[in-house]
């Protein structure tokens, strides 16, 4: 293929999307599996896909490319994201790739790439863009062996090594499997636990039928809520596509929002680990840092972005992380994210609470904080309004760890680019309704007149 005619765009900050087949397609999986074969060598790099579209035409694109480059390729079949991440930091492969593109729409699909070094390390889309352009590939005189590898059995040890079943309850659950791969998996987790399951929407279909694969979408938490009250459920989770969001709701069929889950699991793993740092991203509730102070724990506040999540954890003695978009990361992951390492931990901690989970979650709600806003960028660059609201707001506490961070005693705000989109992002809390109203409508109306200029 000429790579002139690849979309660089599909390159991202984290990893590679882009639309199915316009964008990402076997033609240019192969360039990209010879790009990372020259990198990886022999191997072995373990592939994995989920059920979307086109990720079946990616994987035979991508093993031809590896393999010719000389890259031993071992083919997990349709398996869970963090299944990929187990072969690199559990049983030690060069590298492995998931085929997925997480919780965007049905029409997207690509690859997240992560390496074996001191510890897992992912490879930006950005960072493998030059190799690509560049073209310096292998050409192996001995193409890589293609080799299927079933890692279930030790996938699913790996996952309940994190906690104590003998603990667990027998709670009665819905899993929202959003025809993603959670389908899959959670048949093969049931037999080890005393739960009772209410599943939705277990079939594999990357036409994603249920509703939309992103978990933070009102739509994608109508089912579950309903069930939840028909079938009087103690809880649900909704798991996004590859499975690495994963997202509650309670017994009321009201939505947890994902920053009181990483406390609910922040205070178990502070028990297991005292002392140890808890990372958390600067659009996170102050509520989180407060709370892991108070159970001794270490704050880590992190960019947003699961890469610096995993940064702050290595380098701070940190045990795990959370995300408001529902990504949970675990140190003994490879500080990883996994949605199923974080439902067995959710379901030990509510079941040694003996309390139902909106009882359990209502001390964490000290502060009112709304949904993030988004503003596309047209005429007007990020840097430009963060420096505007910078003066505006240059009274209040700032830092530029993310964007910008104004903080006050009684409200913050954080305003940044987004990482995959031209859309400036705008987070507010405050300590009640009534002053986070007028302060959002205060900064709103501010960051539109701006637009308009």
């Amino acid at each position: 293929m000429d790579i002139s005619k690849i979309n660089r765009a599909i390159f991202k900050t984290y990893d590679v999307r882009g639309i199915y087949p316009s964008d990402v397609n076997g033609e240019v999986a192969e360039v990209i599996g010879r790009a990372l074969g020259t990198m990886f060598g022999k191997g072995p790099v373990a592939v994995g896909r989920d059920m979307r579209l086109g990720s079946e035409e990616l994987f035979s694109g991508l093993v031809k490319g590896l393999t010719d480059a000389g890259t031993n390729v071992h083919d997990l079949g349709l398996v869970p994201i963090d299944a990929v991440y187990f072969m690199v930091h559990k049983l030690n492969y060069a590298g492995a790739i998931m085929i997925t593109a997480s919780h965007n729409p049905k029409e997207y699909d690509g690859f997240k790439i992560v390496k074996k070094g001191e510890t897992m390390e992912w490879i930006r889309g950005t960072d493998l863009w030059p190799r690509v352009e560049a073209g310096n590939f292998n050409a192996a005189s001995q193409p890589g062996a293609v080799i299927e590898e079933n890692i279930w059995d030790k996938y699913i040890e790996h996952i309940f090594s994190f906690i104590d079943v003998s603990k667990i309850k027998p709670l009665k659950v819905v899993v929202d499997a959003g025809n993603g791969l959670a389908g899959k998996v959670i048949p093969l987790m049931t037999p080890r636990l005393p739960i009772k399951i209410i599943p939705l929407f277990f079939e594999l279909d990357g036409n994603f039928p249920g509703h939309p694969s992103n978990p933070l979408m009102p739509e994608s938490q109508v089912a579950v809520r309903n069930k939840i009250l028909e079938t009087g459920a103690d809880f649900g989770v909704i798991i996004d596509g590859d499975t690495d969001r994963i997202c509650l709701v309670d017994e009321k069929g009201d939505f947890v929002r994902s920053d009181m889950t990483t406390l609910l699991l922040a205070q178990l793993l502070l028990k297991k680990n005292p002392g140890a740092g808890i990372a958390y991203n600067v659009i996170c509730s102050r509520m989180v840092p407060e709370k892991i102070k108070e159970w001794g724990g270490q704050p880590l506040r992190s960019a947003v972005g699961f890469v610096n999540m995993a940064k702050a954890m290595r380098e701070n003695n940190g045990v795990m992380g959370g995300e408001l978009s529902g990504h949970y990361s675990f140190r003994d992951n490879g500080y990883a994210d996994s949605g199923f390492i974080a439902l067995l931990i959710l379901l030990q901690f509510i079941s040694e609470s003996n309390q139902p989970l909106s009882e359990i979650v209502k001390p964490f709600q000290k502060y009112y904080k709304g949904d993030e806003v988004n503003f596309p960028l047209t005429s007007l660059l990020s840097d430009e309004v963060i420096a505007k609201l910078a003066e505006k707001y240059k009274d209040g506490k700032q830092d530029l760890l993310d964007g910008l961070t104004v903080e006050y005693p009684d409200w913050w705000v954080n305003v940044r680019p987004s990482n995959t989109e031209p859309l400036l992002r705008v987070t507010l809390e405050a300590d009640n309704k009534e002053l986070f109203d007028s302060k959002r409508d205060e900064i709103l109306g501010f960051v539109k007149n701006l637009s308009i200029k």
